[in-house]
């Protein structure tokens, strides 16, 4: 008998960014009230993993990460396709919710972001929420590859048994490309904001900032570090 309650794998990547005059904030997106899963929830952009996400073709249209060193550092219960898939999921799952688009030239140079460009991005955005283009031929249009490496494992997640949708989620931390700034709000987001992990630690006690545990012990770690570069040397350093 098959289990209809087992996990679908997700990725969830938590964007970071420096703040004034130090320390730095997190990106955090609030779920419409009418969504079944986590609706008016704060929480980290992301989402399932889906197949197309660890294709040959979308394994082409990456840089910065092996299928082999991804499997090394979630485990060999995946396969190295499918470890590289919750990378590939994150870059794509990030765009799609709050336009943020982690990726670099096809010469491994960081992404021009010009005004011309962003203009394209945002219409094949739209076309992508219309589901007129995927995600790979969004890439192969603009001769982009995801930056795998500007992904860093955090944490692994899992929702308990009792509930009937289920996510099996690998956490990341990336830093907000320069240049680029997310959607306020998407097909997906109700409202989103940057907080210090602190303030949004304080705004959930008080009440006005709904949160579900993961993304508060994410933010919890997080409030332990004074810098963006401190964190990521940490989780780097644990990979």
């Amino acid at each position: 008998m098959t289990d209809g309650r087992k996990p679908k794998q997700a990725a969830t990547v938590i964007l970071l960014r420096h703040a004034e005059p130090h320390g730095f904030e997190v990106f955090l997106t609030r779920r419409s009230d009418e969504m079944l899963f986590l609706g008016g929830m704060y929480c980290y952009p992301g989402g399932t993993v889906g197949k197309e996400d660890y294709t040959p073709r979308a394994i082409e249209r990456c840089a910065g990460l092996t299928p082999k060193q991804a499997r090394k550092i979630l485990g060999a219960h995946f396969s190295p396709q499918e470890a590289l898939g919750l990378w590939i999921a994150g870059v794509r799952k990030v765009f799609e919710e709050v336009g943020v688009l982690l990726a670099v030239e096809e010469s491994g140079a960081p992404l021009l972001l010009d005004a011309a460009r962003a203009d394209r991005l945002a219409e094949r955005h739209m076309a992508l929420m219309n589901k007129s283009i995927s995600f790979m031929q969004l890439l192969e249009a603009e001769k982009l590859l995801c930056n795998l490496a500007s992904l860093v494992y955090f944490s692994h997640w899992q929702t308990p048994a009792q509930y009937a949708l289920r996510f099996d989620t690998r956490f990341f931390v990336a830093v907000l490309p320069e240049g680029q700034a997310p959607l306020p709000s998407s097909y997906e987001v109700a409202h989103s904001v940057w907080l210090a992990p602190e303030r949004a630690m304080q705004l959930f006690t008080r009440g006005e900032l709904p949160l579900i545990f993961p993304t508060f012990a994410g933010l919890r770690t997080l409030a332990d570090f004074d810098t963006l570069e401190s964190v990521l040397k940490e989780f780097h350093g644990r990979v």
